[in-house]
C-alpha cells in the first residue's frame, strides 16, 4: 500500500504542476492579448486598467486606454478563453461518448445547422423579435443549430429511443450535408455578393463581436458545463472499455449518453451563436492533452479546458494582427494550426499501431 502511495504521489505533483503551468500560461497569453492591436499597450497600462475597473487603484489611466481594454479586448479575451475551453470539454466528452477519434462538438451538425439560420437571416432577412445586427444573426444560428440537433437526435434514436454512435454521427452528417445544401443554395441564387462575405466571415469564425454582455453569457455557460461533465467522470471512464462493459460497473448507459450528447449540443449551439463555428480546437485539443496526462477524464477534462482556453486565446490574438488593419478569421488561424498537428498525431499513432 505504501509503496502504491508513493507511486501515485509524483504523478499527482507532476499534474498539479502541469495545470498550474497551464494556468500560468494562460494569464500570460490573455495580458498579451490585452496588450496588442492597432493600439498596442505596455502591460503596466493593462493591469492599471484592469485595477482602476476593480477599484483597486490605477488612476491615472487615459479614457482612450480604457476603453479600449476594458470595453473593447477584454470582453473578447475572456469570450475567446471560454469559447476555447467549451469547445475542447465538448470535444473531449464526445470522443469518449462515441469512442470515435475523429468527433468534434460539431459531430451532430451543430455547425451547419447554425449556417442555416445564420444565412436565413443575412440573406433572406428572417427576423426575430425585433432583434437586429449581430444579436439577430446569433439568435438565428441558435434557432438553426437547436433544429439541426433535434433532427440528429430523432433519426438517431429511431423507435427504440437508444442513440447508437453509430447512427449519431451517421445522422449528423446526414444532417450536416442538408444544411450546408441549403446554406450554399440560398448565397447563391441571392446573388448578393456582400452578404456572401458576411456569410464566409461567419462561418469562419469571429469573436470581434463579444461585448461584455456575450462574454458573461459564455464565460458562464462553460463553467455549467464544465461542473457537469466533471460529475460524469468516473461514467466516462467506463465507456472506454465500451457498452456492455459500462453498464457491468453500474453506468446506466443510455441515460448518461442521452444527457452528455443533449448538454453538449446545446452548449456548442450556444458558443457558435456567438462566435460562429471555430474547428479544430474541439478535436485536436483533448488528443494532445491524453498525451501528456493519460486517459482518465478527471484528468484530462480540465487539463482540456486550459489547453482550449490557451489555443484560442493566442489564436484570435494572432488573427487580428497578423495581417496590418485587418482582421483574418480565427477559425483559418486553428486550421492552419490544427491540420498539420492533427496530421502529426495520425503520423505518430501510425507509427505506434
Amino acid at each position: 500500500m505504501l509503496q502504491r502511495r508513493e507511486r501515485r504521489a509524483p504523478w499527482r505533483v507532476r499534474y498539479a504542476g502541469g495545470v498550474v503551468v497551464m494556468a500560468a500560461l494562460l494569464v500570460v497569453a490573455m495580458t498579451l492579448a490585452l496588450m496588442v492591436g492597432s493600439v498596442h499597450l505596455p502591460a503596466g497600462t493593462v493591469l492599471e486598467v484592469v485595477a482602476r475597473r476593480l477599484g483597486a487603484g490605477g488612476l491615472d489611466v487615459s479614457v482612450l486606454d480604457d476603453r479600449i481594454v476594458w470595453e473593447l479586448r477584454l470582453p473578447r479575451v475572456l469570450g475567446a478563453a471560454a469559447t476555447g475551453a467549451g469547445l475542447a470539454l465538448c470535444g473531449a466528452v464526445l470522443q469518449s461518448l462515441t469512442r470515435n477519434d475523429l468527433a468534434d462538438p460539431y459531430l451532430l451538425g451543430i455547425s451547419n445547422g447554425a449556417a442555416v439560420g445564420a444565412v436565413s437571416v443575412i440573406v433572406l432577412g428572417v427576423s426575430f423579435a425585433g432583434l437586429v445586427g449581430t444579436a439577430l444573426v446569433g439568435v438565428g444560428a441558435f434557432a438553426g443549430a437547436l433544429a439541426a440537433l433535434a433532427l440528429v437526435l430523432v433519426l438517431a434514436a429511431g423507435r427504440t429511443g437508444a442513440l447508437p454512435p453509430t447512427r449519431v454521427v451517421l445522422a449528423g452528417v446526414a444532417i450536416g450535408q442538408v444544411c450546408a445544401a441549403y446554406t450554399s443554395f440560398v448565397v447563391l441564387l441571392s446573388g448578393d455578393r456582400d452578404a456572401a462575405r458576411r456569410v464566409l466571415s461567419w462561418t469562419l469564425g469571429s469573436l470581434a463581436g463579444v461585448r461584455w454582455s456575450g462574454a458573461v453569457t459564455l464565460v458562464v455557460l462553460v463553467l455549467l458545463t464544465f461542473a457537469l461533465v466533471m460529475a460524469y467522470t468516473s461514467a466516462l471512464d467506463a465507456f472506454a472499455f465500451g457498452e456492455v462493459s459500462a453498464g457491468s460497473l453500474g453506468v446506466s448507459v443510455q441515460a448518461t449518453r442521452w444527457t452528455l450528447m443533449v448538454a453538449t449540443a446545446l452548449v456548442t449551439a450556444g458558443l457558435v451563436s456567438f462566435t460562429g463555428a471555430i474547428g479544430f480546437v474541439g478535436l485536436v485539443v483533448p488528443h494532445l492533452v491524453r498525451l501528456a496526462c493519460g486517459p482518465l477524464h478527471r484528468r484530462l477534462l480540465p487539463l482540456s479546458a486550459l489547453a482550449g482556453a490557451l489555443l484560442l486565446v493566442l489564436a484570435d490574438t494572432l488573427a487580428r494582427t497578423v495581417v496590418p488593419e485587418q482582421e483574418v478569421p480565427v477559425g483559418v488561424v486553428t486550421a492552419a494550426v490544427g491540420a498539420p498537428v492533427f496530421a502529426w498525431l495520425l503520423r505518430r499513432e501510425g507509427r505506434s499501431a
